[in-house]
């Protein structure tokens, strides 16, 4: 069986993504900070009769995030798909006017720092055998400059920058790198309507699945003045 790790998994996409994969036959490690949750989305998985564990880490602190992916590997063997799409930072969206360095800072730790110390962790064995994927889900502020998400935005389009780079340098050494930038407001799962985590999540095991197209914003098409709310 393969495995997807889930960086920052919650229960709106993140589980909506543990049960596509698990469908598939995967089989799913949980990464984030809250047990209670964690725990609630198991037993879904559970319900679902897919092989499912958790695994608690703080994206700020990289030893955490070091020791989790050692004892997934220690559980499921490889790693064969990495999904990242943590929910970090102590500030809300900031206007360009109204910008810090200490939301600058915090938001980087948590998005750009993190990506890096996961992919660098994961990343070895893929090359080594010649496969594997990693999966970013970013907001559209990370294709298009919104003044309101300064903060934000300017994370997330060097998130993009460093996501480009490892699509160019992987890619050809059998390596997918998937980015889709999400111009809408996830809802409740079940409602069928682009804002349906469980619609996303077949988007992305279909983008998985093809590898055809390494980066798209969702829906297609979509800019900041046609946001989907």
């Amino acid at each position: 069986m393969k495995t997807l790790v889930i960086i920052g998994a919650g229960k709106g996409l993140g589980l909506s993504l543990a049960k596509r994969f698990g469908k598939a036959g995967f089989q799913i490690a949980l990464v984030s900070r809250n047990t209670i949750k964690l725990q609630e989305m198991i037993n879904v998985l559970k319900e679902n009769h897919i092989e499912a564990s958790y695994f608690i880490a703080d994206v700020y602190q990289a030893d955490q995030m070091t020791e989790a992916l050692a004892n997934i590997k220690n559980k499921y063997g490889s790693i064969d798909v990495l999904e990242f799409s943590p929910t970090a930072g102590k500030y809300p969206p900031t206007s360009v006017l109204e910008l810090t360095a200490e939301n600058i800072k915090d938001l980087y730790e948590g998005y750009i720092f993190s990506a890096i110390h996961v992919v660098n962790t994961v990343v070895q064995d893929m090359l080594a055998r010649k496969e594997g994927a990693l999966l970013f889900t970013t907001g559209l502020s990370a294709l298009y400059p919104v003044p309101m998400m300064g903060n934000v935005g300017i994370i997330m389009a060097g998130l993009r920058n460093y996501i480009t780079n490892l699509h160019t340098e992987l890619s050809p050494k059998g390596i997918f790198v998937g980015h889709r930038s999400l111009g809408l407001f996830i809802k409740e799962s079940g409602n069928g309507t682009v804002n349906d985590p469980d619609i996303i999540a077949d988007m992305w095991y279909q983008a998985y699945t093809d590898q055809a197209v390494w980066e798209e914003e969702y829906p297609k098409g979509v800019t900041p003045a046609t946001i989907q709310y």
